[in-house]
């Protein structure tokens, strides 16, 4: 699957903020920039778009920064990814020629199982990590 370096980016900024979640703590744009890697002017709007989805807050200013505007556990993947790339969730296959209507169903039923499996992902759980793995001798 291609995911745009824009719902990657928001995703790894994201999980920044909710590893340093507590209602009140403000991350740096340059802390944010530097941490994941990403140019600071490029995150910046990415973090606008976030703001305006209501995903997270800014705070202006010398101390100023970004935090979650609720709980990780609250913030869906499907809701990042309807806020930075809405056009991932879109189905594009028309109902053209004869088989249009069935190749248009399979993908329409893609579509509603990838957005179900992205209501599940929370930035809670994207943001714990991968479990440890488990070796068995």
């Amino acid at each position: 699957m291609k995911i745009s370096q824009k719902l990657e980016y928001a995703c790894r900024a994201l999980s920044q903020l909710a590893k340093h979640h507590d209602g009140r703590t403000l991350t740096r744009l340059d802390d944010l920039a530097q941490r994941e890697d990403i140019s600071r002017s490029y995150l910046l709007q990415i973090l606008n778009d976030l703001r305006r989805a209501g995903l997270i807050d800014s705070c202006r200013g010398a101390a100023g920064g970004y935090l979650l505007a609720r709980p990780a556990g609250t913030i869906s993947l499907r809701q990042v990814v309807e806020s930075v790339d809405p056009a991932l969730l879109q189905n594009s296959v028309t109902l053209d020629g004869e088989s249009g209507p069935a190749i248009q169903s399979v993908w329409e039923k893609i579509s509603i199982d990838l957005r179900d499996a992205l209501n599940r992902i929370t930035l809670e759980s994207i943001s714990a990590g991968p479990s440890s793995p488990m070796f068995f001798i």
